[in-house]
């Protein structure tokens, strides 16, 4: 008995659960919002970073931003 109160209180602190249907089949995850917040933030980085691979990679040709402010500038739009 003393074996299956400290393996509730292991799985208590762990900071991820799962809810199990019938079968005892992993269905849903819980997390806690720290954890959910820091897994957001991480995928937001890994999709920037995607998206500025696929920017580098069809780029032709970059102008430099000093230029770019200059015709801006020129065109009275800055």
């Amino acid at each position: 008995m003393e074996d299956a109160r400290e393996e509730v209180r292991t799985l208590a602190m762990s900071s991820t659960k799962y809810l199990v249907d019938r079968r005892g089949r992993k269905r849903a995850v819980l997390l806690n919002i720290q954890e959910y917040s820091r897994l957001l933030n991480r995928l937001e980085e890994l999709e920037d970073t995607l998206d500025l691979d696929k920017a580098v990679r069809s780029a032709h040709g970059f102008t430099d931003y000093r230029e770019i402010r200059e015709q801006l500038r020129a065109a009275g739009r800055l």
